[in-house]
C-alpha cells in the first residue's frame, strides 16, 4: 500500500479531532467556564462560547473530511476529502494557535505546532 502515511496521518487527526469535538459536547459548560478565565485578558474574553462554538464545527468538518478521506484512500486511492480534511485541520490549528497566542499561553502553543507540523505533511502529500 503506497498511502500507508497519509492514511495514518489522516486516522491521527481524525482522532485528534473527533476527541477534542467531544470533550466539547460533553463538557460545554466547563470549557467555556475554563476558557472565559483563560481569555479574560484578551480580546476574545466576550467572545467564548461562540469562538468555542466555530472551533468545535471546525474540528467536525475536519473530522469527518479525514475519515472520508481514509476511506476514499481505501477504496480508490482518491485524495480529495483527506486532503480538505488536513486543510481544515490546518486552518482550525492556526485557529487554535493564535488563541493561545492572545492569551500568552506559549507552552499550549508549542503543542499546537506540533500537530500543525503534521496536518501541514498530510495536506502536503495530499495536496
Amino acid at each position: 500500500m503506497h498511502n500507508t502515511a497519509s492514511l495514518l496521518v489522516l486516522v491521527f487527526l481524525a482522532v485528534t479531532f473527533i476527541q477534542s469535538g467531544y470533550d466539547k459536547i460533553f463538557a460545554w459548560n466547563d470549557n467555556v467556564s475554563w476558557l472565559k478565565s483563560h481569555f479574560e485578558k484578551t480580546i476574545l474574553k466576550n467572545q467564548v462560547p461562540m469562538a468555542l462554538g466555530i472551533i468545535l464545527l471546525l474540528e467536525v468538518l475536519a473530522s469527518v473530511a479525514c475519515l472520508a478521506g481514509c476511506v476514499e484512500l481505501l477504496v480508490n486511492g482518491g485524495r480529495t476529502f483527506g486532503f480538505y480534511g488536513a486543510v481544515i485541520s490546518c486552518i482550525t490549528l492556526i485557529m487554535l494557535l493564535l488563541g493561545q497566542r492572545l492569551a500568552k499561553d506559549y507552552d499550549g502553543a508549542r503543542t499546537i505546532a506540533i500537530y500543525f507540523i503534521v496536518a501541514v505533511l498530510a495536506a502536503n502529500w495530499l495536496g
